[in-house]
C-alpha cells in the first residue's frame, strides 16, 4: 500500500463522525507506510504530510482528533510546526511527536512547543495506537448518556445498562449500538447502517453487517439477558427494548 494512495482519505469518502481523524506528518515514507497500515480499518481517517508546510495547510482546513508529527522536517522543522499549530493557528489538537532525539533537552523542548505527547524512535506501532487513544479520550467532549426505553447507553465509557444489569460494547457492535439508539424507536435500512459505519462509496466486503449485529445481540444476551437487537424483515433493524415487565 503506497501513502500516496491514502492522503486526504476523507475527500474520499463518507467519514463515520465516530472514526478518529488523523493528520501523519512524517518524510519517511517506509515509516509512513507501515503507520497507515497498522492503522488502517474502521476506526481511523488518515491523512499524511511530508513536510512541515503542508502539514500546517492541512491543519488550517481540516479538523483532525490528532496529529502525529515528526521533528526532523524538510524546510519548517516539527518544534516549529507545533509552536505554529498552536500560536499561529490557535490550533488545540493534540499533538504526538515522534523522532529520534531522545535527549531530555529535546523532549523539554518538544512539550514547550505545544506537544501533548512525544515517542522515541524507534517505537512499537501498538505503542502508538495505545498512545493516539489516550490522548482521545482525554481531549474530546464528553458525550451525553443516550436513553431508549429502558436501556441507558454511555458513549463515552461504552457501557449498556438495563436494570441494572450492565455491558460493555466496544468497536463497530459499539457504534452499530449507538445509532440504532439514536434512531429509536425508528428502525435503520441495511444501507443506512452500512454507510454510516463504512462510508457510501467505501466497498465494505468481508465487513458484514449481519456478523456485527449477531456479535452485538451475542453480547448484550450474555450481560442482559436480552440480544435487543430486532430485524426488521426486508428493511433492516431497530432496537428493541424489553418490556419493563
Amino acid at each position: 500500500m503506497k501513502v500516496a494512495l491514502c492522503v486526504n482519505q476523507q475527500t474520499q469518502r463518507t467519514v463515520n463522525v465516530d472514526m478518529l481523524k488523523l493528520l501523519i506528518v512524517e518524510d519517511q515514507v517506509n515509516l509512513a507506510e507501515n503507520i497507515f497500515e497498522y492503522l488502517s480499518g474502521d476506526h481511523y481517517a488518515l491523512d499524511y504530510a511530508a513536510d512541515g508546510l503542508t502539514a500546517l495547510h492541512l491543519v488550517a482546513t481540516q479538523a483532525y482528533d490528532v496529529v502525529i508529527l515528526d521533528l526532523m522536517l524538510p524546510g519548517v522543522n516539527g518544534f516549529e510546526i507545533a509552536r505554529r499549530i498552536r500560536e499561529d493557528l490557535q490550533c488545540p489538537t493534540p499533538v504526538i511527536m515522534m523522532t529520534a532525539l531522545g535527549d531530555i533537552n529535546d523532549k523539554e523542548k518538544g512539550f514547550d512547543s505545544g506537544a501533548d505527547d512525544y515517542l522515541v524512535k524507534p517505537f512499537e506501532l501498538k505503542e502508538l495506537k495505545l498512545r493516539i487513544e489516550a490522548l482521545h479520550r482525554r481531549h474530546a467532549p464528553q458525550k451525553p448518556i443516550l436513553k431508549a426505553g429502558d436501556i441507558v447507553f454511555n458513549p463515552g465509557t461504552l457501557e449498556v445498562e438495563f436494570h441494572g444489569l450492565k455491558a460493555e460494547v466496544s468497536g463497530t457492535p459499539a457504534r452499530l449500538f449507538e445509532l440504532l439508539v439514536r434512531a429509536y424507536p425508528s428502525f435503520l435500512s441495511h444501507q443506512a447502517l452500512c454507510d454510516a459505519l463504512w462510508g457510501a462509496d467505501d466497498d465494505f466486503e468481508g465487513k458484514s453487517l449481519r456478523t456485527h449485529i449477531y456479535i452485538l445481540r451475542k453480547s448484550l444476551k450474555e450481560k442482559l439477558g436480552q440480544g435487543m437487537v430486532k430485524t426488521v424483515h426486508g428493511r433492516g433493524y431497530r432496537l428493541e427494548p424489553p418490556n419493563a415487565e
